[in-house]
């Protein structure tokens, strides 16, 4: 019991300590929301006036999908951060301290659900601006809410484990983007599956960020009867797989992340 308390006040302690980072380091926060900030802007008034959508307007249709973008670009900070720490050396002086060693991570992936939630409630001010519209009770909003909450911490221990595997944060970018652009531009964030060709359609279907914006979209009341409806499982069923899918990432790539950083700090 006093070993959980301990790890539990060490977490807290780590926490605290990112974010304050953030605070001092505001650019990392603004490119997380200004990039957002500048696609909905782009998407609602310039293509949206292009792409019509059966019984619903554009903007309720993008805003979940951008949602969902800006926990994928946060998670990339948080792999970031961790290469930018591994360099200076800071894991090493955590190593000499008496705290557990799950507190650095775990206050990691904690503090950035405060970025992200600036960045999701900027994003909703900025729908609601757009036109976005919440059309269901306010308990399903709030479960959509903390939906993508679930989804940023689960994805934030995924770039955890990328960040620990590569080490250095310019390798961690390229990798990163790389592998991140394809999988938010090849989902449901932008155009319904239904409208792409089939074998991209299959993979978009099953993507995980296209399971989860759908399930934001159903728990926010933005969908449309007179829409095609999705056909596979993950869609059909979006909420309880988006959840599955975000604790299949936490049960993968939490221990996965926790042996990577013990490697690191033996070295």
């Amino acid at each position: 019991m006093n070993a959980l308390r301990t790890a539990v006040a060490d977490g807290v302690t780590i926490t605290r300590r990112n974010v304050l980072k953030i605070r001092r380091a505001p650019d990392l926060l603004g490119g997380v929301i200004t990039l957002p900030i500048v696609i909905v802007l782009l998407f609602a008034y310039v293509f949206g006036s292009m792409i019509e959508l059966p019984g619903m307007s554009y903007a309720e249709y993008l805003i979940p999908g951008i949602f969902v973008q800006s926990i994928v670009m946060s998670g990339q900070i948080t792999g970031y951060t961790l290469t930018q720490d591994l360099q200076k050396g800071v894991f090493d002086r955590f190593r000499t301290l008496p705290m557990a060693p799950s507190a650095v991570l775990v206050g990691q992936t904690v503090g950035d659900i405060v970025m992200n939630v600036t960045s999701i409630a900027t994003m909703a001010l900025m729908g609601l601006v757009v036109g976005w519209r919440v059309h269901t009770a306010p308990h399903e909003a709030a479960l959509g809410f903390l939906l993508l909450l679930l989804f940023a911490y689960a994805f934030s221990w995924v770039t955890a484990t990328v960040a620990l595997a590569l080490r250095k944060p310019e390798v961690f970018n390229n990798i990163v983007t790389t592998v991140t652009m394809p999988l938010v531009f090849l989902s449901n964030a932008y155009v319904d599956t239904t409208r792409l060709p089939g074998p991209l359609q299959a993979v978009a279907e099953w993507n995980p960020v296209s399971v989860v914006i759908q399930a934001v979209r159903e728990l926010f009341g933005n969908t449309s009867a007179a829409m095609p409806a999705p056909e596979a499982w993950p869609l059909r069923h979006a909420v309880p797989a988006a959840v599955l899918w975000s604790l299949l990432l936490l049960v993968v790539f939490a221990p996965l992340a926790t042996r990577l950083y013990g490697r690191a700090v033996s070295r």
